[in-house]
């Protein structure tokens, strides 16, 4: 069974974050919004790299990526 909690929140947030949340429940809507923040700061911090990086550098990086994850064993 989930369990509930409130968060104070001032109420021209709430309004306005009950408009666009629609019919969707608060949680599944906060989490989307979570997920959705999460999402643009890892692409920001990507983009970021690639202007530091050189193309083969980055080309090094996901070969030794695709190493690891093939040499990768749980014991």
């Amino acid at each position: 069974m989930n369990k509930y909690v409130t968060i104070s929140v001032p109420r021209e947030v709430k309004e306005l974050l009950a408009r666009k949340k629609g019919r969707k429940d608060w949680g599944e809507f906060l989490l989307e919004l979570y997920m959705r923040a999460e999402y643009a700061r890892m692409k920001e911090g990507f983009e970021k790299l690639k202007e530091l990086l050189t193309e083969e550098e980055l080309s090094e990086i996901v070969k030794a990526s695709e190493e690891f994850r093939e040499r990768f064993k749980l014991r």
